[in-house]
Order: C-alpha cells, then structure tokens, then sequence
C-alpha cells in the first residue's frame, strides 16, 4: 500500500536489519510500509542503513534482542502508532555471522538463537504478527557423499557439540521454538532455509568466499580456494533471496518452510576465473584444504518455492559479481579488520 500517511501503512519490524540481507530487505519493504529496524551492530554495520535513517517511514532501534522488545518504551515509534495499529509483520534476521571472528562472538550467538527467538515471538504474540524466520542451510548437515538435491523433507542432521554448535545446533533449535509456538498460539510462522548467498553490503574483510577472492584480485594477490578444481557450489544473489522471503511473507498460513537458494551448481575455480577476468588481474588461483568443520550442504531442491511462491533466482553471476567487484573496490579502503 502507498501513501505518506504512515497510519495507513503496515508496521515491519526486522531484527538483524542492519546486516548484510536484513538491510536489503529493509530498502524494498520502506516502499510501502513503516519499517522498524532493529540491531545492535555486534557484525553488522551502521552504513548498511545510513541512506534510510532520514526517511520517515523508516526508524532504527539499537537493541540486543536477547533482552526484552518493549516496543511501547520508544517514543520515537508513535508516529507509527504501534499501541493501536499493532506490528503485521516480523521479519527475524537477527543472529551474529562473523566467519572470522566466530569464537569472539558464540555466547551472543546461542543466546540470541534461543532467548531471541524467544523474545521475538512475544512480540508477535501480543500483535498477532506473522513472523518470518531466516534459517540456514547447515541443518541440512554435511551431503558431499550425497548425489542429488536437498529437500525440505530431508532428515535435518547435526552434530551439536562441534565448536560450530552455537550457530548449527542454534539454528534447528530456533525453527523448534517457532514451530512450538505457532501451535501454541495459532501464530502464522515462515522458516526459509537459505543457502549460500552473495552480494553487496556483504562483509569484506570477515573471511567470506566471494569478498576474500574479489579483494585478493583487487590486491593482486593469489585466490585461494579451500577444496580442488572440482570443488563446487552454488550462489544466490541477495536480491534474489529478499525476493523470496518477500514471497514467502505473502504466503498462506499453510506455506511454512521452503527453500531459497540457487540450484545451480558452480565451480569455484570458474567464479574465480570469472573474478580475474572481470577486474583484469593477474592474480594465481591456489587450492588449500577445507578448513575444519566445513560443511556442504549440497545445492538445494527450490521446486517448492517455485510452485507455491512463483519464485526462482533471476540476477546472472556475471552480473552480481559486476556489482560486487565495483562495491568492494569502493569501500575497501574504508575499514579493514
């Protein structure tokens, strides 16, 4: 719905909305409704959402969202007259990602995969909102002996007591909580398990795949690539991805969990081949073996949101890795860590 008058536009709350993916769907739901952003930058980043903290219909709270969401105690939310119109939509990004510094932050991430969820969902208890939750991939455990696609029907297989469990572990448990409460209080509940997923506002300097290869072109560095020639994956755009949880928010109460990534399978040695051709480096490709705990969860069976949400991934790789190689070149002179 359109308009200026922000009593006639839905009330979105997005926690994690100042992160890579959250702060992409921020910019497309501002468009039509109030956004309500919630973060506490521990791994995202203020200049994710810089460009909208003018906006009026978009308003940002620095919060942990392991303690207590007491909308009410913000004045800077009336105009948007919560305590009357309610909060429709919540979409639950939150959870720290920092591949590098992982260990730094596994306190914050168990706790926000537990107790966070937790909080989230009271909030949607009192408004009735429909909550879209943003898990991941790695339930699915380790398939690279496995041929084939992943499906949603597929045994969700861990081990929980890996140094990884904070975030693995955490995210099944998350998708527990939410599936309880839905059948508790009747709440209408979207899970969209999300594999591999690239683009701009994508940390650079976290030891991220696609970052850390574009920079080592940029610097003229070798590439390196945990695995050998054949190792593969696939690649979803983040546009591509806000698209589908956009669609997945619109679905009926009866559309739960699905899928959203790229069934295409790539190899890294031709993404890197494309990065050098693209930034016309002379960079080396060189191979290392996978770091500890890697996992693979295989390229995933998207044909249930392509019936039930008329979603595919459209961006080209040529053209999200354009975009990429122009936004690292621009801020990686900036901060560094």
């Amino acid at each position: 719905m359109g308009g200026n008058n922000h009593s006639e536009r839905k009330n979105i709350l997005i926690t994690g909305g100042a992160g890579f993916i959250g702060s992409h769907l921020c910019d497309a739901l501002i468009k039509d409704a109030n956004v309500i952003c919630i973060d506490n930058f521990i791994t995202s980043s203020v200049a994710n959402i810089d460009h909208l903290l003018r906006e009026p219909s978009f308003e940002f709270i620095n919060h942990d969202i392991t303690q207590p969401l007491h909308l009410e105690r913000y004045p800077e939310l009336e105009r948007f007259k919560v305590a009357y119109n309610g909060i429709q939509e919540i979409y639950h990004l939150a959870c720290p990602i920092s591949k590098r510094h992982f260990n730094d932050f596994k306190i914050a991430t168990v706790l926000t995969n537990s107790i966070g969820v937790k909080n989230v969902l009271d909030v949607a208890v009192a408004h009735q909102s429909k909550v879209l939750y943003a898990s991941s991939s790695v339930l699915y455990g380790d398939r690279r002996d496995e041929p084939g696609l992943v499906k949603e029907t597929d045994e969700c297989r861990l081990n929980h007591l890996t140094t990884r469990g904070a975030y693995d572990e955490g995210k099944r448990f998350s998708e527990a909580i939410l599936q309880t409460y839905a059948d508790v209080y009747g709440l209408d509940v979207k899970i969209s398990r999300i594999f591999r997923t690239y683009g701009t506002r994508m940390k650079i300097f976290d030891g991220n795949l696609i970052p850390d290869m574009i920079l080592n072109a940029l610097d003229g560095n070798d590439i390196i690539i945990s695995g050998d020639e054949e190792t593969h994956t696939s690649l979803a755009n983040v546009k591509d991805v806000v698209d589908g949880l956009l669609r997945l928010m619109s679905s009926p109460i009866d559309i739960t969990l699905v899928n959203l990534g790229s069934d295409k399978q790539v190899r890294l040695v031709g993404i890197a081949q494309k990065i050098l051709e693209i930034t016309g480096s002379e960079s080396r490709v060189r191979f290392e073996p996978h770091v500890p705990n890697y996992i693979d969860a295989g390229l995933p069976d998207i044909s249930r949101a392509k019936d039930l949400l008329g979603w595919v991934p459209l961006v080209q790789i040529d053209q999200g890795l354009r975009e990429m190689i122009e936004y690292a070149n621009s801020n990686k002179n900036l901060v560094s860590f």
